[in-house]
């Protein structure tokens, strides 16, 4: 009989192969299951809710311990000490002179779905149920935008702050987004091709098998890194999982210090691991080490440590959680639902020059699931990235990562001391900066002029 209340060594070793059955059971279902891949349904999502049901919070025949959710706030402090080791070196002025207008609509999406769904939450919904949580509403932009990863990050640090649930409502709101992020592309992208708004419109069943099943077959397959070490020192993987451990350490070192120093100063582990990711990277690039680190292993990593954490953290939902908050919940998933797709629609109509579905259409998959659903829609309207909108993506997100660190870091702070209205307030009044910038700037189009 395995031991689940005791934590031992052998615990987590049990713990990881029970996650990796799962995992495997998912890829093959996702492989198997034409209505999965039609869905685009992500293995590690499919072990989580695996686990969920035949794990201790659902059937109990998986017998997993209780510390998932500690997992899945290790995991996302490996996933952000893990960035900025592959994060390439571009200037903000580069960024603005070529992407400013998809900047100002990445931008604006983000902090537009805190402030509108977060002040609706508390204005709203708080007032139909009033014993809920100030934080309640931003639960959803939680899961939405910052998908599984931010809730384990967002919810460990309510943990912290006192409020337990938090993590299993960002994890829900997670995992919601993800189907409708799928759902509502579909929808979309079926409209779009009625109406002649696509440039190179596509059918699902042009699709290439290896994005459906997501097995490569041999003349499709890239490498996932290079050899910067001799395996007869240190093996190159050894060497970058080394690496970024220490990242990810020395972040929950410097979390621990200031909180013995400034208890009210709640900073989580992956802010700081992060933050300890960008001095390494500086520190990197002053020297030659930097000609060592393989930005695609550090990618690969951060991957895989995104995989174990969507299946960790959907896996430690407590249904009960659920259940307790069914009502507001659903209020907020739909309403979230509608406020989401009115500012992707609205601004990706008049922040896009050129390909202004593609671009919107690979933002409606981010902001309500995940990227790699945004990558999914977008293959099947631009099966040749053509449109160049995930390129212009990536750039235009280096200068928006910071300010989402900081909101994510913040945002448990403010809401436990009840500051959490001006937050929102900031946020919104932000996002009406930028939209002004744009317009200054010609960023600013008139759907009718196109």
């Amino acid at each position: 009989m395995i031991d689940l209340i005791q934590f031992t060594p052998w615990t987590l070793f049990t713990d990881l192969g029970f996650i990796s059955i799962l995992l495997l059971v998912g890829k093959f279902i996702r492989v198997k299951v034409k209505l999965i891949q039609q869905l685009f349904i992500p293995p590690s999502l499919i072990a989580g809710l695996l686990g969920l049901a035949f794990g201790p919070n659902g059937l109990g025949w998986i017998p997993l311990s209780n510390d998932l959710g500690t997992y899945a706030a290790i995991l996302i402090a490996l996933v952000f000490g893990a960035l900025p080791l592959s994060s390439p070196n571009v200037s903000i002025k580069e960024v603005a002179k070529r992407v400013g207008p998809m900047w100002a609509y990445a931008q604006v999406g983000m902090l537009l779905q805190w402030a509108l769904v977060g002040l609706f939450g508390l204005y709203v919904i708080k007032l139909i149920w009033p014993d809920l949580n100030d934080a309640f509403g931003i639960m959803l932009p939680t899961g939405f935008y910052g998908g599984h990863g931010t809730a384990a990050a967002i919810g460990s640090a309510f943990e912290g702050l006192g409020w337990d649930e938090a993590r299993s409502l960002g994890m829900t709101t997670a995992t919601v987004g993800v189907i409708c992020s799928i759902i509502g592309g579909l929808l979309m992208v079926k409209w779009a091709a009625k109406h002649k708004q696509t440039a190179f419109i596509s059918d699902f069943d042009d699709l290439p098998d290896e994005l459906r099943s997501g097995l490569l077959p041999e003349d499709k397959r890239d490498s996932i890194g290079e050899a910067t070490t001799s395996s007869i020192s240190i093996d190159t993987l050894t060497f970058h999982v080394a690496l970024v451990f220490v990242v990810a350490f020395l972040g929950y070192m410097v979390s621990q210090t200031v909180k013995v120093y400034y208890p009210v100063l709640e900073l989580p582990v992956f802010s700081c691991a992060f933050i300890i990711g960008l001095v390494f990277k500086k520190f990197f690039d002053a020297t030659t080490i930097s000609r060592y680190i393989c930005p695609q292993t550090t990618q690969r990593l951060s991957s895989s440590f995104t995989d174990m954490l969507v299946a960790c953290g959907v896996a430690s939902i407590k249904l009960g959680v659920i259940v307790k908050y069914a009502l507001p919940l659903i209020v907020l998933i739909i309403a979230g639902v509608a406020i989401v797709w009115c500012i992707t629609f609205f601004l990706g109509r008049r922040l896009s020059k050129t390909f202004w579905f593609e671009r919107m259409i690979f933002a409606w998959g981010w902001w309500t699931g995940t990227m790699a659903m945004g990558i999914a829609l977008l293959r099947i309207v631009d099966p040749k990235l053509s449109s160049k909108a995930m390129d212009d993506y990536a750039m235009a997100y280096l200068p928006i990562a910071p300010i989402e660190i900081l909101l994510i870091t913040f945002v448990p702070i403010l809401f436990v001391n009840g500051l959490g209205v001006w937050l929102l307030l900031a946020c919104l009044l932000l996002s009406l900066l930028i939209l002004l910038l744009a317009w200054k700037m010609g960023w600013w189009i008139k759907p009718n002029k196109r």
